[in-house]
């Protein structure tokens, strides 16, 4: 079976400061445009476009917005150096975070006072990246690995546990 990893590259109304020059959060529904207009997103590692681990148009990444964030599933090539690295790496939770690569299309912005920074919130924004790091700015981001399961090995697994039952029931081991 294949590995996958999967999580949450947005976390909707979660604050974080940007540069200490700004606070930031991300509106729901922030990249639904985009994801419709724009369907082809990447996957990368640390934000490298040299080192792809996936992509929407490929199949090998899935992206769905739901009333928590922007919920990713990554499907790395476990035959190349970075998708070992990314299995790896969020196997042992070195990584289990994530960032995000956008432009802006429409935000807010609230003035801060003397103890707080600026307010800026991206109400829709152009998605081109979801990436794998150690460091995200947000830190409630989320990295996890799981077993991907196709609907095809999942019917051969029940087929195949099903028949060792019935020979473990008539004494054929």
């Amino acid at each position: 079976m294949a590995e996958l990893i999967s999580g949450f590259a947005v976390v909707y109304n979660s604050e974080t400061t940007i540069g200490n020059f700004f606070r930031e959060k991300i509106a729901p529904g922030a990249f639904d445009r985009s994801l419709v207009e724009r369907p082809d997103v990447l996957a990368l590692w640390n934000h490298n476009y040299d080192r792809p681990l996936g992509r929407t148009a490929a199949g090998t990444l899935e992206l769905r917005s739901d009333r928590i964030g922007l919920w990713f599933g990554l499907n790395p090539d476990d035959t190349t150096p970075d998708g070992i690295t990314a299995i790896g790496t969020v196997r042992r939770q070195d990584v289990r975070g994530c960032s995000f690569g956008f432009t802006v299309t429409r935000e807010t912005w609230h003035e801060g006072d003397d103890a707080q920074l600026p307010l800026r919130i991206v109400e829709e924004a152009t998605l081109w990246e979801v990436t794998l790091t150690p460091m995200p700015a947000y830190p409630e981001t989320s990295a996890a690995l799981s077993r991907a399961c196709t609907n095809a090995s999942a019917a051969t697994e029940r087929i195949r546990r099903k028949a060792e039952a019935a020979h473990r029931l008539r004494g054929i081991v």
